[in-house]
């Protein structure tokens, strides 16, 4: 979270649209070094939340087109508001894809340094595993990926339950068919994905529909692109409705993730985004956690399992994209569960 100075810097910046470092320095209330609010600048402007204007002492500050996008929330403040009360951005933002996430780095240099050395981590553990090795620790990484992931879904399996589930197909007492059926289906795409590292690679709009197919295997769920309005729950904001419209946005998406060069941009996208579309009636988040993971198996980075994500917090930070276009919460997570698979399975 930004303390008080560096929210300061950034409402003299919004209120008076262009200005030098002097300007901001002479505008504050809060008793900081002129030399403070350059290295205050300098990082915001690293961090995407400003621009620059100019050079040298004619260099003005100005706030980014991303500045909403990255701009850090206190995700249990900005939920203290009642859903009414929330001001949101109700629908599907059109210039989102192609005005904002096609023109910005998503990752700061910090951030894509950390996350890099977590690779190479990665890359070196692996080096020293056998084939069997690996597969024993992949597996250990999936079980708790389909336990996580149908638990953010309202699957009451435990984890311990889940694994029995999954090596010897042994069903939980009291435990509903649907609520196995979810969890075998996501262990039946992820093993899909293992089999066939590239099929994703170009992604394309049927490639998604093909893995939310494995998802929704014999739960009654639409296969298609909806035809019809969905809501969700905990949030006024509402997806788009037409069938032909979200093709061409899910379509767009695609061809910005495979624009990107850098992996962790790709991965981070296709979770936000796909949930954000909403293309099917039911099972957007499991698809997308399963297609991001896949985008990183097919480069060889480490998988998440998101086994330590609070799924209130991720639900959270999910409706946040939603209502405010804001990724920071999201983000946040993405790295800390990148360097948590690293440092716990391989």
């Amino acid at each position: 979270m930004m303390d008080k100075t560096y929210l300061e810097i950034t409402e003299v910046i919004r209120n008076k649209q262009e200005v030098s470092s002097r300007e901001i320095f002479d505008s504050l209330s809060t008793p900081v070094s002129y030399a403070t609010v350059k290295r205050i600048l300098a990082r915001l402007t690293e961090e995407n939340l400003l621009t620059k204007k100019g050079r040298g002492k004619s260099t003005k500050y100005l706030i980014s087109p991303t500045y909403g996008l990255f701009y850090p929330v206190d995700l249990d403040k900005y939920y203290e508001q009642e859903i009414d009360e929330r001001q949101i951005r109700e629908s599907f933002n059109f210039g989102l894809i192609p005005e904002i996430l096609d023109k910005c780095n998503l990752f700061t240099a910090v951030e894509l340094a950390q996350l890099t050395q977590f690779q190479e981590k990665f890359r070196k553990n692996i080096s020293h595993l056998t084939a069997s090795e690996y597969k024993k620790e992949f597996e250990r990484l999936a079980i708790d990926l389909s336990w996580k992931s149908a638990q953010i879904e309202g699957n009451t399996y435990s984890l311990l339950e889940t694994e029995r589930l999954l090596k010897e197909k042994e069903t939980a007492a009291g435990k509903t068919k649907e609520e196995a059926i979810m969890l075998l289906n996501h262990k039946d795409a992820l093993d899909f994905i293992v089999a066939n590292p590239d099929y994703l690679n170009p992604i394309s709009v049927s490639k998604i529909e093909d893995i939310h197919g494995l998802l929704m295997k014999e739960l009654g769920v639409e296969r298609s692109i909806r035809k019809r309005r969905v809501g969700i729950s905990g949030t006024n904001y509402r997806p788009l409705e037409n069938e032909f419209q979200i093709r061409e946005v899910l379509s767009d998406m695609c061809e910005l993730v495979n624009r990107k060069e850098n992996v962790f941009e790709k991965a981070l996208l296709l979770l936000v985004l796909i949930s954000y579309i909403q293309p099917f009636t039911d099972g957007n988040k499991r698809t997308e956690r399963m297609v991001s993971n896949a985008v990183l198996l097919n480069h060889h980075h480490c998988p998440l399992s998101f086994r330590t994500v609070d799924s209130v917090v991720y639900k959270k930070a999910m409706l946040l994209f939603y209502e405010q276009n804001n990724i920071s919460g999201f983000k946040d997570i993405f790295i800390d569960q990148f360097k948590f698979a690293v440092n716990t399975y391989f």
